[in-house]
């Protein structure tokens, strides 16, 4: 499916039919920044679940308190296996009739499917609406055109049962029973007004062919720099087979830890109250002096001290080649990775708890090393909330 927007001047596809720019990334990732540009996220998909026992049986099933979610209030939830690993995540919004779950196409299917099986004689029905109902980004409100006359704003937002459909990120503040590892003081998602709003997919046509003036649009990698700024994990980035949410901080907006049981609870409750998670999120910036970016799974590993990395060549910038005699130490993998317009290259990464905070970090990139700072998400501290001191073993000697 290619987007009406593919009409716009300077279209570059992204590889799902939307556009990753529209010739000037940097550009658009100002606009969209203060607010002043839309993104096409017509590639995404939404389900809807409707019936009197949606609310209660979401709760259920996911991590999030959803029982008593009132009509146009946003939230997100979580959908994990029986050891508490990430299967699937929702945006979720209830206008009072339906909920509204928001989420990467590649999960239409299979969480429509799951859910779908999982109701039983529950009074609820699951729907694909994707075919009919597209999302816009923006980190503005739509529904307010700016000019404060009461016109009607140039994008013409979805309502069903008198609520405006549309999804405020939670991720901007610690949610009730959520839990934060990260530093609150300077968490970089108090500035994330990030918001998915619904429009008919009939919609979208006369959308694309509004001219610029009226309606600035920014492709997906605007989108994705500011979400790495903002700390901001993502199901299809961040998450693999193993991930867990205490790892990417996803406790902050999307688990509720006093609500109950639900599948994987347990795993949550312990690694929280008595553990650590086994790997970390930290973002880091990179050394652009070789104007190289890496892509998503490129492996991270300890950057080598001073000459221990024997080679003749001088290489410019921060980049090093890597020598398979003193082959640095992995510690973990590139998630998401982006130019941002005034931080320069960025990335999320999946690092092993263990690694040291402070250490200087590097990226391996076509053989190249590119240096990266690493600034702390998750700690490695992360965990261990309840303080149960650790008991000595049965028949252990005290020395």
């Amino acid at each position: 499916m290619v987007s009406p927007f593919s009409s716009r001047d300077g279209f570059v596809d992204d590889g799902s039919g939307v556009a990753a720019h529209y010739g000037n990334p940097l550009g658009e990732q100002r606009l969209l920044a203060r607010g002043a540009a839309i993104v096409d996220l017509s590639d995404r998909g939404v389900l809807t679940v409707t019936g009197p026992d949606r609310l209660s049986w979401l709760n259920s099933l996911t991590s999030q308190a959803l029982v008593g979610l009132a009509p146009g209030v946003s939230t997100e939830t979580l959908l994990l296996d029986a050891n508490g690993r990430l299967e699937h995540a929702a945006r979720v919004l209830d206008d009072g009739e339906t909920s509204w779950l928001l989420v990467d196409r590649s999960e239409v299917a299979p969480l429509g499917t799951w859910l779908d099986r999982m109701r039983f004689m529950l009074r609820v029905e699951v729907a694909d609406r994707t075919g009919d109902v597209a999302t816009i980004g923006s980190m503005h409100d739509l529904l307010d055109d700016g000019d404060g006359d009461g016109t009607v704003p140039l994008v013409p937002v979805l309502t069903s049962h008198d609520t405006a459909l549309v999804w405020v990120d939670p991720w901007h503040e610690v949610t009730v029973g959520g839990h934060s590892y990260a530093d609150s003081d300077r968490h970089p998602g108090h500035d994330w007004t990030y918001r998915e709003s619904l429009v008919r997919r009939s919609d979208l046509d006369a959308l694309a062919a509004l001219p610029a003036e009226r309606l600035a649009v920014a492709g997906t990698l605007a989108l994705e720099a500011l979400r790495i700024e903002a700390w901001r994990p993502r199901l299809s980035t961040e998450v693999d087979e193993r991930t867990i949410p205490h790892e990417l901080d996803w406790m902050r907006s999307a688990v509720h830890l006093t609500k109950g049981c639900y599948r994987g609870q347990e795993t949550v409750a312990k690694v929280h109250n008595i553990g650590h998670p086994p790997r970390r999120l930290v973002m880091l910036h990179l050394d652009g002096s070789d104007g190289v970016l890496p892509e998503r799974g490129a492996e991270v590993v300890l950057a080598p001290v001073a000459g221990s990395v024997p080679d003749e060549s001088d290489t410019a910038g921060g980049a090093e080649p890597v020598a398979e005699a003193t082959a640095p130490r992995s510690v973990g993998h590139v998630t998401s990775v982006a130019l941002h317009h005034e931080l320069g290259p960025v990335a999320l990464a999946l690092v092993k708890r263990g690694t040291d905070e402070s250490a200087p970090l590097a990226v391996v990139v076509d053989g190249l090393m590119i240096a990266a700072a690493q600034e702390i998400v998750v700690p490695a501290s992360a965990g261990a909330a309840a303080g149960v001191p650790r008991l000595p073993r049965l028949g252990a000697v005290r020395r």
